[in-house]
């Protein structure tokens, strides 16, 4: 019988820290005993989320991020951009796990790092942080202190590319990713940009040339194909709650035909129980992994431009951040890695 094993969300009132807790809700072997909240410190988290009644009952936001104060042995980290490397040191001298979902421990270069974040404020675990892509590092999340949970963008970009970026199959500067997310992937957190009203029947690019997912993919591509590679990206606001289309463009230095880059990727993937290849032809639409961990992924090849077109699609919040969280923390921790994770996808 497999322990249970105590998980605590620090930001658990975002989108992320929700996400996290509608799926441990339904997980076999694990129980959420902390729920970090600085803006509902002391209520019930039934009472501020009812969708959430009957499941935590008894729970309630704490404010604390002190080690002492969080009785658990796997943390998620669901804090804003810069504000994890002021906890995670702590947590980790504590003897917790941490799986944390800002890209503070994503990147491996310090210098990298500030160019796009700024200064960090603990470079020593950039090196020892597994970069939590299960179907790329399983292995090497196996009994991993920290993980650094993939940004949702790179999520859908670096597994559309990585059966031929593996094989060294990919002209590595012709890259090209043209990605599309949901309004819920800039966070709850009230803006103008992501109003209803400032969102609904628009649709339009943003970051053009300087989006800060940008080096995260450019270093995990680079390590697949064990050359430097380089990427053009630009990402889109799409006037929906949650998904991500990414439709990636590539030269192939080989000449090889649609159903031989077909082959690569369903044998590549015909493991993985969370990426889903579709027929030759087919393309996935964002509907059909809606609240699932599914990545669903259709491939095209242009045999006369010797040119390769993936269309890659994830939810978010799912498989693009809590779900994959979720993944992550039943690998380091021993546990069946579909746990709590199976329920099909919501398509309409």
């Amino acid at each position: 019988m497999a322990k249970t094993i105590k998980a605590a969300i620090l930001g658990a009132n975002g989108y992320t820290g929700l996400e996290l807790l509608r799926l441990l809700a339904a997980h076999p072997d694990v129980e959420v005993t902390h729920a970090g909240s600085r803006q509902y410190a002391g209520q019930a988290v039934g009472a501020v989320f009812p969708a959430l009644t009957g499941f935590y009952d008894g729970l309630v936001f704490s404010d604390s991020v002190q080690p002492s104060d969080i009785n658990a042995d796997c943390v998620f980290c669901c804090l804003p951009h810069g504000a994890s490397q002021d906890v995670v040191p702590a947590l980790l001298e504590a003897g917790k796990i941490v799986i944390d979902l800002s890209a503070d421990f994503r990147l491996r270069s310090p210098v990298v790092f500030k160019q796009w974040y700024g200064e960090h404020k603990a470079p020593a675990l950039l090196t020892s942080a597994v970069y939590g892509l299960p179907e790329l590092n399983r292995a090497k999340l196996k009994g991993a202190k920290l993980v650094a949970n993939p940004g949702c963008y790179p999520t859908s970009v670096i597994l559309g590319l990585a059966p031929l970026a593996k094989a060294g199959l990919l002209e590595n500067d012709s890259i090209i990713a043209d990605a599309k997310s949901g309004v819920s992937g800039a966070g709850r957190a009230a803006s103008l940009d992501t109003a209803f009203v400032e969102v609904s029947g628009g649709f339009k690019a943003y970051k053009v040339g300087g989006h800060r997912h940008t080096p995260e993919m450019e270093q995990e591509l680079s390590l697949l194909c064990d050359a430097k590679t380089s990427i053009t990206f630009t990402p889109h606001l799409l006037p929906v709650s949650r998904g991500i289309l990414s439709t990636v463009y590539a030269g192939l230095n080989k000449r090889i035909t649609g159903a031989g880059v077909h082959k690569f990727y369903t044998d590549f993937y015909k493991n993985e129980p969370f990426v889903r290849v579709m027929q030759l032809g087919s393309l996935p639409d964002i509907s059909q992994v809606r609240g699932s961990n599914f990545c669903d992924i259709g491939v095209y090849v242009d045999e006369v431009k010797d040119r390769l077109t993936v269309v890659s699609v994830i939810d978010n919040l799912v498989k693009g951040a809590s779900g994959q969280a979720v993944q992550n923390m039943n690998i380091v921790c021993g546990l069946p890695e579909d746990a709590g994770l199976m329920n099909p996808p919501s398509f309409f």
